[in-house]
C-alpha cells in the first residue's frame, strides 16, 4: 500500500503545491478543504471540513476511517487583518480554532495511525511566529503556539516513532498575502506591495507555493529527515535575518 498523507487546507496556494509534491513522490494523497468541489485531479481523496467548528475534526475522521497513515500535514489557515484591541471574541476563537485547535485535535486524532507507521506530522505555521508586523495579532500568537504545539507533540509522540516538525514559510505568493497586505496601503495596490516585498527580502523575490512545498515533504518523509523532530524550519528567503531598525 502507498504511503498516506493527509493534508488540511489543501485548495489553499501551498496545501495545493504540497499535495502535488506528495503526488510526485508515489504518495496518496487525501485533502481536506472547507469548498465543495469533486475531487480533485491532484488529489485519490477530498473531503469537506470546516475546521472552525466543534467537533470538526473528529467528524472528518470518523468519515476518513483510513486503514493507513503516514503523515499528517496541519496546513489549514486563516487571518484576521485586524489590531488586537480592533479583534472581536468571535474572530479570536475562529483564527484560534482553525490554525491552532484543529491542528491540536488532528494530531491527537492521528496518533493511533501513526504510530503503526512510525509516522510524522507537519504543521504549517509562519515566520509570524519569529518576527511579526502591525495589524495581524491574531494570527501570528496562533502561529507562535502551533510551533510550541510541535515541540511539545515531538517531546511526547516520539516514543512511538513519531516525528513532529513545522515549516514556518515568509511572503508567499497566496490570496491569503495578498489580502494581508491590505494592511499597508500602496499607490500601486497589492501589487506595489507585493513588489516592495521581494526588494527587502534577501533572495530578492516572494515565494511561490512551489518553493515552499519541497520543505513539507522532505520533513514529513521519514526516509528524508528520520531524525529530525522538533524543529521548526523558517523558510522566508532570508526575511527575518535583517534587524527591523535598519
Amino acid at each position: 500500500m502507498a504511503r498516506t498523507a493527509l493534508i488540511t487546507g489543501v485548495t489553499g496556494g501551498i496545501g495545493r503545491a504540497v499535495a502535488e509534491q506528495f503526488g510526485a513522490h508515489g504518495w496518496s494523497v487525501v485533502g481536506v478543504g472547507r469548498q465543495k468541489l469533486e475531487t480533485p485531479s491532484f488529489l485519490d481523496r477530498y473531503e469537506i471540513a470546516d475546521l472552525s467548528q466543534p467537533g470538526a475534526v473528529t467528524d472528518l475522521f470518523e468519515r476518513l476511517d483510513l486503514e493507513r497513515l503516514d503523515t499528517i500535514v496541519n496546513n489549514a489557515a486563516l487571518q484576521v487583518n485586524k489590531s488586537l484591541v480592533d479583534t472581536t471574541d468571535a474572530e479570536w476563537e475562529s483564527v484560534m480554532n482553525v490554525n491552532l485547535r484543529a491542528a491540536f485535535e488532528a494530531i491527537r486524532a492521528a496518533h493511533p495511525l501513526l504510530a503503526v507507521t512510525r509516522g510524522s506530522v507537519v504543521n504549517v505555521g509562519s515566520v509570524h511566529a519569529v518576527a511579526t508586523s502591525i495589524n495581524v495579532a491574531a494570527y501570528a500568537i496562533s502561529k507562535s503556539a502551533l510551533s510550541g504545539l510541535t515541540r511539545s507533540a515531538a517531546l511526547e509522540l516520539g516514543s512511538d516513532g513519531i516525528r513532529v516538525n513545522a515549516v514556518l514559510p515568509g511572503a508567499v505568493d497566496t490570496k491569503m498575502l495578498r489580502d494581508g497586505l491590505s494592511r499597508r496601503p500602496h499607490p500601486k495596490g497589492p501589487d506595489g506591495n507585493l513588489s516592495a516585498l521581494a526588494e527587502r527580502t534577501p533572495l530578492g523575490v516572494v515565494a511561490s507555493p512551489e518553493q515552499i512545498a519541497p520543505s513539507v515533504v522532505h520533513l514529513a518523509d521519514g526516509e528524508q529527515s528520520p531524525y529530525t523532530t522538533g524543529q521548526c524550519l523558517v523558510v522566508d528567503g532570508g526575511a527575518s535575518l535583517r534587524l527591523g531598525t535598519e
